[in-house]
C-alpha cells in the first residue's frame, strides 16, 4: 500500500464515483491525499458520498454530470477549473450494463444507453479533461474483461467495452509525446451493484472486492513514468463464477 502522501497536492476527477467501483476509488484517493471530484447523474447520492469521503487529509467534491450529455460534460470541468488549475488522474469509470438480451430482442434504447455511456461518455469526458492536463497525468479507463471477452446476451455492453479499449489504445497513441500515461483498467468479476442489472443470484463471494481493483488503480497511476504500466487485469472472469 502506498503512503498517505502519495497524491499530496494532486487532483484526481472520476467519473461515477457515487458507486461500486468508483467510491472505492474515491475513498482510496483521498486516503492517499488526492484533492477528489466525483462525478455521477445522482446528485443526492453524488452529496453523501462527499460527506462521507471528505477527511482532514483531503476535499472531496461532487458535481453531479451526465456524461452523455456534451453540455452537462462541458459544465463538470468548467466548474472544476474554478477549483483547480490542473487534473492529475482522470478516471473514466462511469458506466451501465444491461439485462441479457439475444441481438433480435435488444432494444434500440438500451443499445443507445451503452453506448452514449460507456462510449461516447468516455470520449466526451476525455476530451473536455484534456486542457486542464499535463505531462506527468495519467488516465484510467474501466473497461472490465468485456472489452477483450464477449459474452451472450451481452452485445450492446460488448460493443460498448471493446470500442473503448480501441479508444484507449488510440488515445494512448495521441498522448504518449505529452507525457499523459493512459491505462486500460479489465477488472474481472467485481462485487458491486452492476450485478443486479443482468445477474441478480451472481456469487459475490467469489469476486474481486472493489477497494482492490482501486488500490491497483492507485498504485498504476503512482508509479515512476518509466516504469509505465498500461493495463491493469485483475479479479475472475465471470466465466469461472
Amino acid at each position: 500500500m502506498l503512503p498517505n502522501s502519495a497524491g499530496q497536492g494532486k487532483v484526481a476527477v472520476i467519473t461515477g464515483g457515487g458507486r461500486g467501483i468508483g467510491l472505492a476509488m474515491a475513498h482510496t484517493f483521498a486516503r492517499s491525499g488526492y484533492a477528489v471530484v466525483i462525478t455521477g447523474r445522482d446528485a443526492k447520492r453524488l452529496q453523501d458520498a462527499a460527506a462521507e469521503l471528505s477527511n482532514p487529509q483531503s476535499k472531496v467534491t461532487a458535481i453531479a454530470c451526465d456524461v452523455r450529455d456534451p453540455a452537462s460534460v462541458q459544465k463538470l470541468f468548467a466548474e472544476a477549473s474554478k477549483l483547480y488549475s490542473t487534473i492529475d488522474v482522470l478516471i473514466n469509470n462511469a458506466g451501465v450494463a444491461h439485462a441479457l438480451a439475444p441481438v433480435e430482442k435488444l432494444p434500440v434504447e438500451t443499445w443507445k444507453e451503452v453506448i452514449d455511456t460507456n462510449l461516447t461518455g468516455t470520449f466526451l469526458v476525455t476530451r473536455a479533461a484534456l486542457p486542464l492536463m499535463r505531462a506527468g497525468g495519467a488516465i484510467v479507463n474501466n473497461l472490465s474483461v468485456a472489452a477483450t471477452q464477449p459474452f451472450p446476451g451481452m452485445a450492446a455492453y460488448n460493443a460498448s467495452k471493446y470500442g473503448a479499449m480501441g479508444f484507449t489504445q488510440a488515445l494512448r497513441e495521441d498522448l504518449r509525446k505529452r507525457g499523459i500515461r493512459v491505462v486500460a483498467l479489465l477488472p474481472g468479476a467485481t462485487d458491486t451493484e452492476i450485478w443486479g442489472q443482468f445477474w441478480p443470484d451472481a456469487p459475490r463471494e467469489k469476486m474481486v472486492s472493489a477497494e482492490t481493483v482501486a488500490e491497483a488503480v492507485l498504485h498504476a497511476v503512482s508509479v515512476p513514468a518509466n516504469t509505465a504500466i498500461e493495463e491493469i487485469r485483475i479479479g475472475p472472469a465471470a466465466g469461472v463464477l
